[in-house]
């Protein structure tokens, strides 16, 4: 996958250490918590680690998000291959002050771009819980379709394929 993608808007930078504030900032908001989990980063160490073990895992990509006329970074779009599915997982999520501006979509709607010059990595896969209804609104709009139910770690999830 590539390192750097370039939207009309945004600019998506492939997760570094130097992220490690951000991210803690992110894992932390009220939405992350809710619909993802808490992941239990409080500390500049505890970021530091979170960031080294998603670098140094394999098949998982991962890219901050950041408005490029400020280079702010507002989110994440995850892409990787879990355990528990048969093909890649695509996952985003932004700092709850970015959402619904239609970033999530632009971000995304490039990765599954470059998705698609892969066979290897079709179909893509999103999972989410039943209750994040905008997440769900997110990925019907990228065109992916609910495809089944499955049970995670005692938790209900939903597959959404391409």
């Amino acid at each position: 996958m590539q390192n750097n993608i370039i939207t009309d808007r945004l600019k998506l930078d492939i997760l570094t250490l130097e992220d490690h504030d951000f991210i803690m900032l992110l894992v932390n908001s009220k939405g992350w918590i809710e619909f993802i989990g808490d992941r239990n980063v409080h500390s500049t160490d505890d970021a530091i680690a979170y960031v080294n073990k998603i670098m140094n895992t394999q098949n998982l990509f991962y890219w901050v998000v950041r408005v490029k006329h400020t280079n702010i970074a507002i989110g994440i779009i995850s892409f990787l291959k879990r355990g528990y599915l048969e093909n890649f997982d695509i996952g985003f999520a932004l700092l709850p002050q970015f959402s619904g501006r239609g970033y999530a979509l632009e971000a995304a709607k490039e990765v599954l771009l470059l998705a698609s010059k892969n066979p290897g990595y079709y179909p893509v896969l999103a999972t989410t819980i039943p209750r994040n209804v905008s997440s769900i609104k997110l990925l019907i709009k990228l065109g992916l379709h609910f495809e089944r139910e499955i049970e995670v770690e005692n938790a209900r999830l939903h597959i959404y394929s391409n």
